[in-house]
């Protein structure tokens, strides 16, 4: 139903790159076995003997886990701790035996573990594969702490059936509310199964609104472990629980006069949902820890694919914090229920792919248009979007068939079990340029000219795929 407009290509964090270890250890060889068994494992790493290296390397190498040796040349690890703390590395203690006051004094100061020595290779890999999580998850919840500035220019609607006209009248009327006199902004509701464009449609109100240049705070409800989600919430003052070390807000202060969305708020845990009503009702947040109060003057946008009021019956959500919710609701039809919108994102979705990948002009055949309108997408707008950039990426003519589209003639339930194990644009795009190597006898000029590439972008493909002739 939704699709996102982008002019350029916005250069996102992958969350998935190798792990980044900086190990600082005075003992040279035990240091180069511990970065030798940990680069077959899989991480990228560093090595600095002395505080004064490891502290000039962690600033240019970027670390998201340090093994951090107590005892250096030049120091204490205790004195380079803080500091790695405070910048968000996981860090990982190693102390000689008999002082293991270093290392609960290191946990106190904010250190993840801890490892004594003699340290065995295959379990100082266990602490680290286990903190490795922890690195991941905090690189996760900083990202989701950037501001996220929008325009109105790069997200849009794309469709013109009667549901898509009366959705844009409705978000354009509920961004005016709260516009004007300064007003606090109603709570919005935004309901659709998976794969509707919750997400989109929460951009594209706060891309509405007068306040668009301020900050929108996404909070995925569902992604957040139970352990964390309250300090990433609410925030906590310095010494509120084990490793607070500092002051830090919560996404709800970030927000700030912008817009709060909580993505999947289904998903909330029963216990902060008191919290979170609290917030809604008052317009106050507290800390953890602090007996100060702040005001939250923040849109608040809530989402999810799940029945509230069944689970509020159910007693597995509030009832309360339910009707506090429901003030203003967008209810996203599934894509099934906008037959006339179909044919107009699969062609948007084309262009999409085409610009992405700098490819050759793309039409969809009549069977394919055909194909494209009796499927009755069960996974919505996001499947159409896959199932349009494969067809696309491994297309060998300007035209997409039926056949190309690969839409299965079964009931939906098939289709989705089929759909989890198909080929990702990335595979797809190898999975094209090899079949075209291959029709070509291998010539490279002339699998260029079959995809309608030069032959410079062609051989910049084939080595981000690692094909060679």
């Amino acid at each position: 139903m939704l699709a996102q407009h982008i002019h350029s290509e916005p250069k996102i964090p992958q969350l998935k790159q190798a792990i980044k270890l900086l190990i600082v250890e005075d003992e040279v060889l035990f240091a180069r076995a511990v970065m030798k068994r940990l680069q077959k494992a899989g991480f990228e790493c560093e090595h600095a003997e002395t505080l004064q290296d490891g502290r000039a390397i962690a600033k240019q190498f970027l670390p998201d886990l340090v093994l951090l040796d107590m005892r250096l040349p030049d120091g204490n690890g205790m004195d380079l701790l803080p500091e790695l703390v405070a910048s968000g590395v996981t860090v990982i203690v190693m102390t000689a035996y008999g002082d293991i006051s270093d290392a609960v004094n290191a946990i106190k100061l904010g250190a993840d573990d801890y490892l004594k020595k003699p340290i065995d290779l295959e379990e100082l890999l266990l602490i680290v594969q286990k903190n490795e999580k922890t690195a991941e998850l905090k690189t996760s919840l900083d990202y989701s702490r950037q501001r996220n500035v929008l325009t109105a220019e790069n997200i849009s609607l794309i469709g013109e059936s009667p549901v898509i006209q009366s959705l844009r009248l409705q978000i354009a009327r509920i961004a005016q509310l709260g516009s004007m006199n300064d007003a606090v902004p109603p709570t919005v509701l935004i309901a659709g199964e998976t794969g509707t464009g919750k997400d989109v449609a929460a951009r594209l109100l706060h891309a509405s609104c007068a306040n668009k240049d301020k900050p929108f705070v996404h909070v995925d409800c569902a992604s957040l472990p139970a352990e964390l989600i309250e300090s990433e919430l609410f925030g906590h003052e310095k010494g509120a629980f084990t490793n607070a070390v500092s002051a830090r807000p919560g996404l709800i202060e970030a927000a700030e006069d912008g817009t709060l969305f909580l993505d999947e708020i289904g998903e909330l845990p029963l216990a902060l949902q008191a919290k979170l009503l609290n917030v809604l009702e008052r317009r106050k947040v507290r800390r953890l820890g602090s007996t100060k109060e702040r005001d939250v003057p923040a849109r608040i946008i809530a989402a999810t694919n799940r029945d509230l009021h069944e689970m509020a019956n159910a007693g597995t959500f509030r009832s309360d914090l339910y009707y506090r919710l429901n003030v203003m609701t967008i209810a996203l039809a599934p894509l099934r229920e906008r037959v006339d919108d179909v044919v107009v994102l699969a062609k948007h979705f084309i262009n999409l792919t085409e610009k992405r990948y700098g490819l050759q002009k793309h039409t969809l055949s009549p069977t394919a248009i055909a194909a494209l309108l009796q499927y009755t997408w069960p996974g919505n707008v996001r499947e159409l979007r896959h199932q349009i950039s494969r067809a696309v990426l491994l297309s060998s003519q300007p035209q997409i068939s039926a056949t190309d589209l690969a839409l299965p003639a079964t009931g939906p339930e098939q289709h989705e079990a089929k759909y989890q194990v198909q080929l990702t644009l990335e595979a797809s795009e190898k999975h094209m340029l090899l079949n075209a190597l291959e029709a070509s006898h291998h010539n490279v000029s002339e699998a260029a000219r079959q995809l309608g590439i030069t032959r410079m972008t062609m051989r910049y493909r084939m080595d981000k795929h690692g094909i060679t002739l």
